[in-house]
Order: structure tokens, then sequence, then C-alpha cells
């Protein structure tokens, strides 16, 4: 990852691990919380693709389980936002331009429903059973809802803020390509106008040859001439 897309991403982790922590969590909504630091990590490999969307999710979900007051093994969250990152990645298109904000919604709501299992999956295996007390189904259900009813306010504008960081695909690979497109297309065409030139040149010299070939015919018959001339 380039410096300029790592101090973006770092500076949306923070903003949103600090507005979840000081905003969103003491609501006290029913249900789960609206996950804003999971919206960044969807924004970001929806742009930047699955390898750097495991990064920032794991980064993320690592910061998430440091922050007081984490009440959760340090490490769970990673792992769920890592596999988030990589899996919302995965639907980057190869130009890396959405034409409609359907991908990214439905996004969204696939990634608050992958990772509120995910997450009670990997309570369960480590013991905590704080889910099936909940309701998973219930948090299932509200973790949906929040994050689909937030996602319009800032997942275009974190997807717009991180292409700003990179250049258009299209447009660089683009320039790339056709600039040696262009210079293979010159150089062949001054590699055929050379050999054209040569060729013109080569029938210069065979004109001029002839010319002087025909010039060297006619003077015996002018010598004859005027042998015959001064014979009469």
């Amino acid at each position: 990852m380039r410096l300029n897309r790592i101090l973006l991403s770092t500076a949306f982790v923070v903003v949103a691990l600090v507005v979840q922590v000081s905003v969103f969590a003491r609501l006290h909504l029913p249900g789960a919380v609206p996950d804003l630091l999971l919206l960044v990590v969807v924004g970001l490999a929806l742009v930047h693709g699955h390898t750097a969307g495991a990064l920032i999710g794991f980064g993320a979900g690592l910061l998430a389980d440091i922050a007081p007051p984490a009440d959760h093994a340090t490490g769970r969250y990673a792992l769920v936002l890592c596999v988030i990152g990589y899996l919302v990645g995965l639907a980057r298109p190869d130009n890396g331009q959405l034409r409609s904000a359907t991908v990214p919604m439905v996004a969204v709501v696939g990634a608050a429903i992958a990772s509120t299992l995910l997450y009670a999956g990997v309570g369960a295996l480590v013991g905590d059973t704080a889910a099936r007390h909940v309701g998973l189904s219930g948090l299932v259900f509200t973790a949906a809802l929040y994050d689909l009813l937030l996602a319009p306010f800032t997942v275009p504008l974190i997807m717009a803020a991180a292409r700003r960081t990179t250049g258009d695909p299209l447009t660089g690979d683009g320039a790339t390509a056709g600039g040696e497109g262009a210079y293979r297309r010159t150089t062949a065409g001054s590699f055929r106008t050379g050999r054209m030139n040569r060729k013109g040149r080569l029938g210069g010299r065979k004109g001029r040859i002839g010319v002087q070939s025909t010039s060297l015919l006619a003077r015996p018959g002018r010598k004859q001439r005027i042998k015959g001339v001064k014979r009469l």
C-alpha cells in the first residue's frame, strides 16, 4: 500500500473508532450498535481490493479490541474485520469503478450479517455466550438495519476520498499502454518509411543506372554515324 493510502485509511479508522466508542456506544439502541468501523472497512475494501481490505480490517479490528471499554478477547474483532475486508474486496470490479450504489449497499448488509454471525461464532469457540442471552436473530436484524441506514451518509464519502489516493486504473494503464503502442506504431511507421525510402532510392539508382546504360548504348551509334560521315 502507498503512503497516502495508509495515512488516509488510518485517519478513517481512528475517527470511526472514536465516534463508535464515544457516540454510538452510548445511544442504548435496542439490539446491536451501528458499526461505523465496519462501514469504513467496507468502503475502503471496495476501492482498494481484497488484500488492502484484509489489512485494513485487521488493523481496525485490533484497535477496537484494545480500545476501552473492550469486554472481549483481543484479536476477536480483528479476525472478524479481516475476513470481512477480504470478502468485500473480492466484490471490487476490475476497473475499480462502481456504476451503481447497489453493490455498496448489498456489501454493507452482507458485511453486517456476516460480521455478527462470525463474531458470535468466534465467541462461542472461546466460551463467550453473551449472544445467546441477547438473541442472535435480533442482533443480526438490528445490525443490518442500523448499518444500512448509516451507509448512505458514510460509505460514498469514504469511497470518494479513497479514490483520490488511487489513480484511475483505466487512465493509468491506458496511458501507459497507449504510450507503448504509440511508440511501437511510430517505430514501425518509421521502419516502413525507411524501407520505402530505401526502395525509392534503389529505384532511383536503378533509373540512373538505366539511363547510364542507355547512354552507353547510344554512344557507339554516335561514333558509327560520325565515322560514316567521315567516310562520305
